[in-house]
């Protein structure tokens, strides 16, 4: 029997582990993460292992939710510790979940411990993980893990003061303006606040927009993020955006859908103006609990996957971009039920590319099954690689996490005599940190 979590898991071959030992160490560059910028401003600390784990993760509440754990240990009020004590409960019930593999990726390269994770190790646990914690803090976990570009999620009337260089840490805004895109009241309302003048028009959000995006590239952003259930099917033309912009509070599904073509488009101009990279999350179905949304907010574990999104309304999108003013584009689908069909498009289209499995996909075999569906229908070597989605300090055991299934993929093929292993290394070098360098021009 093998050692539980010892240095070759999940690397399943001599080549994988060669492969893994030349990107190991290599920074890590985080382009989307949802960490909190006035964390690293503070350099916060953490009480216990019960903050730093289970204050925001919405991926440990979730499985704490499938085991039964009652919500009073989960977002409710019980104390930190408690809740803690409740996540190793049903931890060992999480065989093959990538919870399972993260929870002890964390424990042994932040806290040192080598044990399972259970009902009886907890309090040993809890105990020697505190002690650690004495000494970590926001800082010594982003030098840990060689953090050198951490990219947060930001609204466009966010006050960004608190992005900078910290240590060897740069942590960049980028840019979400889904909320302005939903067009509501209030938020238009702020919006014109923020920029100085009132948000009457589609002409005046979009010149809203770029005042903002202008503060924002001002101050390091390169990045644009948007997230939204799926493309649109038909898009209204400049003189149609300003009737419907007018009328936006009665306005049909298929009107709203088509004002909100327009705004995607013309924003991807910008981002292409500003040189910055446009990322495009989708798929998905957000707050799918009404009574638990009222109870817990947003981001709280309960978005699921949507239907698989068509590829003819992606291309439609793409389309309407012509050459050469098309911004570096990353797609990220919650549904990946067609993802070839996804990879072979970025193929007609000049810098588009499929990003990292996301969400529920950021497991082993959605992994696996990302690396392998870009590699034979686009081109592996030209990934930009992982990124942590997270709202943890500890969480960037995942790029461990990746790396070691992209030396295993890697290391299959060369295993078979079907990849050459010096060109193996050199994509995953590539992938794990070049690609996404180059392309954000650090």
């Amino acid at each position: 029997m093998k050692t539980f979590y010892g240095k070759n898991v999940l690397l399943s071959s001599k080549s994988a582990k060669e492969i893994y030992r030349a990107v190991k160490d290599l920074p890590i560059i985080d382009y989307h993460c949802h960490l909190d910028q006035n964390k690293i401003r503070q350099d916060a600390k953490f009480s216990d292992i019960g903050e730093l784990w289970l204050s925001g993760d919405h991926y440990k509440w979730r499985a704490m939710r499938l085991c039964g754990v009652d919500e009073k240990y989960i977002t409710g009020d019980a104390d930190y510790r408690e809740k803690f004590f409740r996540y190793a409960e049903i931890v060992p019930r999480l065989a093959g979940n990538p919870l399972y593999y993260w929870t002890h990726l964390e424990l042994r390269q932040v806290f040192g411990i080598k044990e399972p994770l259970n009902a009886k190790s907890a309090g040993r646990v809890y105990a020697a993980a505190n002690e650690k914690l004495k000494d970590i803090s926001v800082s010594s976990l982003l030098k840990q893990y060689k953090v050198e570009y951490a990219a947060t999620t930001d609204d466009p009337c966010d006050d960004l003061s608190a992005h900078g260089k910290y240590g060897d840490t740069l942590v960049a805004p980028t840019f979400r303006p889904d909320k302005l895109l939903a067009l509501d009241g209030e938020y238009l309302k702020k919006l014109g606040e923020t920029v100085g003048y009132a948000v009457s028009s589609c002409s005046d959000l979009l010149r809203a927009a770029e005042t903002r995006l202008q503060y924002f590239v001002a101050r390091g952003c390169k990045i644009s993020d948007h997230g939204f259930k799926r493309f649109p099917k038909a898009y209204a033309d400049g003189a149609e955006a300003e009737k419907l912009f007018a009328r936006r509070g009665q306005l049909s599904e298929e009107e709203r859908e088509k004002l909100f073509g327009f705004l995607l488009l013309e924003l991807a101009k910008l981002y292409k103006k500003y040189g910055m990279i446009m990322q495009l999350h989708f798929a998905v179905t957000r707050n799918v609990n009404p009574r638990m949304y009222v109870k817990c907010g947003a981001d709280a574990g309960f978005d699921v996957i949507a239907d698989a999104q068509e590829p003819e309304d992606v291309i439609a999108f793409f389309a309407r971009i012509p050459d050469g003013e098309r911004p570096e584009t990353v797609l990220y689908t919650l549904n990946d039920g067609n993802l070839p069909a996804l990879a072979a498009l970025t193929g007609a289209f000049g810098n588009v590319k499929l990003g990292a499995a996301w969400w529920f996909n950021d497991t082993v075999q959605g992994i696996r099954k990302n690396l392998s569906v870009i590699a034979e229908y686009s081109a592996l070597g030209t990934n930009f690689g992982m990124l942590t989605d997270s709202r943890s300090f500890s969480s960037y055991a995942r790029f461990d996490f990746f790396r070691r299934i992209l030396s295993d993929y890697l290391g299959g093929l060369v295993e078979k005599g079907e990849y050459d292993i010096a060109a193996a290394v050199a994509t995953a070098e590539n992938v794990c940190y070049n690609n996404i360098k180059g392309a954000l021009g650090l």
